[in-house]
């Protein structure tokens, strides 16, 4: 847990605002209480502050210091409601629904990063996905010179000689059902980038199939050696191999025999699945067998960082996505 450390002490270092739009959810909560205890970021939660801070007391989690904002009093509302209909008001949008809609706290959060009121958002401890998505492409927008937000999770495998010392990165795992040639190869380009600047490791990019090198033929696997081929075409500083099946992408006995002379077989850290369903899968089989921590699904893509949970997280996860979402904010000073 080396590089968790490394980016605790980050966020530490360079404290950020970051809201939590599901302020009286439970495990959200006790993690603020920690946020705060441990100055990871200066965390705001949403919601109604009568019972929230009810809430605190059955969990005897102390809130002192934490600001809470709700929605339906807040003086920033209007301006709220009013920028969001400048947003959307081509889609159709009145003022009468934006006002209905700003209200939502996943909305007034997300609004509040668009506005800089907060540097960052964390929300899917009770919310979905595609809750979290939604307002987050109408309102935040992919970055400059971005054409996909995807997500990716970190994995820390425990005792593991695989990856860069047990960890990897896994994407798309949250995001993304079906990618097309230019989403995949999109996609591969931004988990190197965040293995760089955030994880800050040399990334080597297995694109995942069932087959490798051209050992069986298929549409999904022509979609996976097109999408490579184009990503290092993007990116020839990059080290991107494929069609890679997943033992020859990590073991290095394997990929002498099925891929030899890549630089990328036996020796990879990021791993590109083909789709949402293999992603989800996967990531999911690593950390029930191998007892690894998954942290995220961590988006990224957004042109300002607002980052996703998994249901069932635990506050500990939470504190965690939450020190993420603060060092991507810096990152993008």
């Amino acid at each position: 847990m080396e590089l968790m450390s490394k980016i605790l002490e980050a966020a530490k270092a360079n404290r950020k605002k970051i809201v939590l739009p599901e302020g009286n959810e439970e495990r959200t909560i006790v993690a603020v209480e920690k946020i705060k205890k441990e100055g990871v970021a200066y965390p705001i939660l949403i919601g109604n502050k009568e019972e929230i801070l009810e809430k605190a007391k059955e969990l005897n989690a102390d809130l002192s210091g934490v600001e809470i904002i709700d929605p339906d009093t807040s003086d920033r509302l209007n301006d709220y409601i009013e920028a969001f209909y400048e947003l959307r008001k081509n889609k159709g949008i009145t003022m009468t629904k934006a006002e209905k809609i700003v209200r939502d706290p996943l909305y007034f959060a997300t609004m509040m990063v668009k506005l800089d009121d907060a540097d960052g958002m964390v929300s899917g401890a009770v919310h979905t996905t595609g809750d979290l998505l939604r307002p987050g492409l109408q309102i935040i927008k992919t970055a400059p010179g971005v054409s996909v937000v995807s997500s990716f999770f970190i994995m820390m495998v425990p005792h593991s000689e695989y990856g860069e010392e047990g960890m990897l990165l896994f994407s798309d795992c949250a995001v993304n059902p079906n990618p097309t040639v230019d989403q995949l190869a999109a996609i591969a380009i931004a988990t190197a980038e965040t293995a760089e600047n955030l994880c800050k490791i040399e990334p080597k990019v297995a694109m995942l199939s069932f087959s490798t090198m051209g050992s069986a033929d298929h549409e999904s696997v022509t979609k996976v050696r097109e999408a490579t081929a184009k990503a290092k075409n993007l990116r020839p500083d990059l080290l991107i191999d494929g069609e890679l099946q997943l033992d020859a992408a990590i073991v290095k006995k394997v990929a002498d025999q099925k891929a030899p002379g890549s630089l990328v077989a036996g020796k990879a850290n990021v791993l590109v699945f083909p789709d949402l369903q293999s992603g989800n899968i996967g990531y999911k089989l690593v950390q029930r067998f191998a007892n690894a921590s998954a942290i995220g699904p961590i988006c990224q893509g957004f042109a300002k960082p607002i980052n996703d949970l998994s249901r069932g997280c635990s506050s500990e996860d939470i504190l965690r996505v939450v020190a993420i979402t603060a060092v991507q904010a810096s990152m993008n000073e």
